[in-house]
């Protein structure tokens, strides 16, 4: 495996390429696929820029993106990626393990830069984190591995919480060993695990008003980008039923949750744009060894801690990475 101090050291100057001009370099397509509808989807952002910058290229001069969603229909990537096959794109960037896959089945020659949750050796996609032994190389954060550790900050932030809620979105594929490791880590600390399932606004109401009924002490939300897209309800929801949360994303506490942690997805953007354009330029993927997280953050909101009647223990407070006052 390779950590990003590590992979940094390798690029050998990569950072100080000469950007071509554009009216002298062929514009190249890359295919975007994901599972997820353009809602749910995180738009590409500055960090990603520039990566692709730091690689020599930007988007809307020398390169252009051919974006596919599934909208969480599965069974529609196949069909979306040979679209793009078909296309001669000259890269794919995907999201997440079904895009990825989906991808992978449809070209064994166009290069594959893909960021994921997971661990991508365990989904099938690489033979190893130090070659992939294909077309596929890309960036995992292991956000979907970090729940033992949610229980932990959440356990000690919250002690006498015996029962936890834990939300998923039944239509991710992930929801099923999401939901096992929850369940291994709640009994692993003494704890009952309540799972929601929660897939639109009528569900999210529901698993809210079951969570008051039920006496649910503090819940943990699973890593779902449709749960990103409704931060500001969700997080309205779990103070109008004064529930302690625990999220996957910091812009949950930044928008009035309790607490987060996670990856930085800023890191995660940086290194996939900077793979897409290094294979962009011709290096092949199986010599660009997928990159894992090395930085991770712990946000904490004061203000909707004491909104909930909580007091955090310092020594919880001490290893938060950011307060919210």
């Amino acid at each position: 495996m390779i950590r990003r101090r590590e992979f940094i050291a390798g690029l050998g100057g990569a950072a100080a390429w000469p950007l071509a001009a554009p009216a002298q370099q062929r514009v190249q397509v890359v295919g975007f696929l994901t599972l997820w509808s353009p809602g749910d989807t995180p738009p590409r952002t500055s960090e990603f820029a520039q990566g692709l910058k730091e690689a020599g290229f930007v988007e809307g001069q020398n390169v252009v993106f051919e974006s596919r969603f599934a909208s969480g229909k599965v069974d529609q990537l196949p069909a979306l990626a040979a679209e793009l096959v078909r296309r001669r794109v000259d890269a794919f960037h995907v999201a997440g393990p079904p895009a990825t896959i989906a991808a992978k089945a449809a070209t064994a020659t166009i290069p594959i830069v893909f960021g994921m949750g997971e661990d991508p050796v365990k989904e099938g996609v690489v033979a190893s984190l130090n070659s992939s032994g294909g077309n596929l190389t890309g960036f995992t954060d292991f956000n979907n591995q970090l729940m033992a550790k949610r229980f932990d900050l959440l356990r000690q932030a919250v002690p006498n919480a015996t029962v936890i809620g834990f939300l998923v979105n039944p239509n991710n594929p992930n929801a099923g060993p999401d939901t096992k490791d929850a369940q291994a880590a709640a009994l692993a600390r003494g704890l009952t695990l309540r799972v929601l399932a929660a897939a639109d606004e009528g569900d999210f109401a529901q698993a809210f008003a079951t969570i008051s009924q039920e006496g649910i002490g503090a819940l943990v939300f699973g890593v779902d980008p449709a749960f990103w897209a409704r931060a500001p309800e969700l997080v309205a929801l779990a103070a109008r039923h004064a529930v302690p949360t625990l999220y996957d994303r910091s812009l949950f506490p930044t928008a009035g949750g309790l607490m987060s942690y996670n990856t930085l997805r800023s890191e995660r953007d940086h290194l996939e744009g900077l793979y897409l354009g290094r294979v962009l330029k011709g290096i092949k993927p199986t010599d660009l060894p997928v990159v894992q997280a090395s930085k991770f953050e712990f946000v904490i909101n004061l203000k909707t801690a004491k909104a909930l009647g909580l007091e955090i223990p310092r020594g919880v407070l001490a290893i938060a990475d950011r307060v919210i006052e």
